[in-house]
């Protein structure tokens, strides 16, 4: 029961009255409903509530570039930095068709949260192109690059926003953007990117990092639920970066992996995978089809299969109001951003599955980019060994916080790790008071 603190913060602060009529995958709204949720359990001032809601810049530019064939062609880029009172804005920049502003700044204020639950001193920032790079060429995605960058001039900087790699982009578009940031102000600035090749200043281990922080939390839940790792079966939507890594390391520690897939589909065998194989046939067969000696399933087949932990490490909005009730895993380890709708939650929960949520499970890839920073403003950089022990550390750390809150106000995982983090954003917030 709602004590009369909650209450009384409930009759407070309220959505937006159009915000009912948006849909389950809008992406701002599934994170405005965790983030209400968790403010009204905290019962946050509504002036701070408000600041909190609110993203601090949302910047639309126009990026006209020369395309191979002499044509001008001009493209939209966005960039939101959603919160920096804990330190400058992290996060990553995509090159999608599929770029909008609300789905921008969802990803942005994630990236406030997601910081602040494992403890780093970086806000929430993301960005993006919405251009189809599959057709452009690698000068034509240079120019578009450099031509995004040099937009953004006033926004970008190692203390203000140090932008990543995300959908489509890597560490030779990291490059472009620190060469451009670099050439504007007259020296080289390797910390005004993360993700950039190791030769230009980026971190051992950075690669892994989404998938071993995983690999952490998905180990520390096990443990939690009793179920040894060696019985634990595991089953993975997505099998590129995140998701492959999460699935090689898992199988390392002896956990068997029985069923993986990619956006054609999957492969599934109750014995176990064998995921170096898997990998080598990705590497030359591109797609996980006809993989021998396993059998095809479906991605929506997938997340419902019988497993200990499910890893839905692709796409947003795959588990929603429709599925939640046929997921059969006693533990969810979110790898990708936003793939449970607000209302599957509530599903989840009454089944009892323990949710990993996102903003924790998929940390380890900023945690390691903060490390790549850290190491960029020091000049003295770390083996790859104590990359993944720090990291460890901070993800087992965070994990365990998180279940403290959570216990603390009887609430589910996710809602705890927001509350964790709200509370860690706001007491920043409080300590500086409002400039005016």
């Amino acid at each position: 029961m709602s004590n009369p603190k909650t209450r009384r913060a409930q009759t407070i602060i309220k959505p937006d009255r159009d915000r009912r009529f948006v849909t389950e995958d809008n992406p701002f709204e599934a994170m405005m409903s965790r983030f209400d949720d968790a403010a009204r359990r905290l019962n946050l001032e509504p002036g701070l509530y408000k600041v909190l809601r609110s993203p601090e810049k949302q910047i639309i530019v126009s990026v006209p570039i020369v395309r191979d064939s002499g044509e001008i062609e001009v493209f939209t880029g966005i960039r939101v930095l959603h919160n920096t009172s804990r330190g400058p804005a992290k996060g990553g920049i995509r090159f999608d068709m599929a770029v909008t502003l609300d789905e921008v700044k969802a990803l942005a204020a994630w990236m406030t949260w997601k910081c602040a639950v494992v403890n780093l001193p970086f806000g929430g920032g993301k960005g993006g192109v919405i251009c189809d790079p599959t057709t452009m060429s690698v000068g034509e995605l240079e120019r578009l690059t450099r031509r995004y960058t040099a937009e953004l001039m006033e926004t970008l900087g190692p203390d203000s926003d140090v932008p990543a790699p995300d959908v489509n982009t890597n560490e030779r578009v990291m490059a472009w953007i620190m060469d451009t940031y670099s050439m504007r102000v007259g020296h080289t600035v390797t910390a005004v990117v993360t993700g950039k090749p190791i030769e230009m200043g980026g971190s051992l281990g950075r690669r892994d990092a989404t998938g071993r922080g995983c690999l952490v939390v998905t180990k520390e839940a096990l443990a939690r639920l009793e179920i040894p790792i060696d019985k634990a079966t595991v089953a993975v939507q997505g099998f590129g970066n995140v998701g492959s890594t999460a699935a090689r390391l898992m199988a390392a520690e002896g956990m068997r992996i029985v069923a993986v897939s990619d956006k054609k589909g999957g492969i599934h065998d109750p014995s176990g995978i064998d995921i170096p194989a898997a990998l080598e046939w990705v590497k030359e067969h591109r797609f996980l089809e006809g993989f021998p000696g396993a059998k095809s399933v479906t991605n929506e087949e997938l997340l419902t299969l019988k497993c200990d932990v499910l890893v839905p490490a692709a796409l947003e909005n795959v588990i929603t109001s429709k599925n939640a009730a046929q997921i059969k895993a006693r533990i969810i380890c979110e790898g990708a951003n936003g793939p449970t709708t607000a209302r599957a939650d509530a599903i989840l929960d009454k089944k009892g599955i323990f949710v990993i949520p996102d903003i924790l499970a998929n940390a380890g890839g900023v945690t390691v980019s903060y490390f790549e920073w850290v190491q960029d403003r020091g000049g003295y950089f770390w083996d790859e060994e104590t990359v993944n022990e720090r990291l460890e550390k901070i993800m087992s750390k965070a994990f365990t916080e998180v279940v403290g809150m959570a216990e603390k106000h009887e609430v589910g995982m996710r809602i705890g790790a927001y509350m964790l983090a709200i509370e860690r954003v706001a007491a920043m917030h409080r300590m500086r008071g409002l400039y005016a």
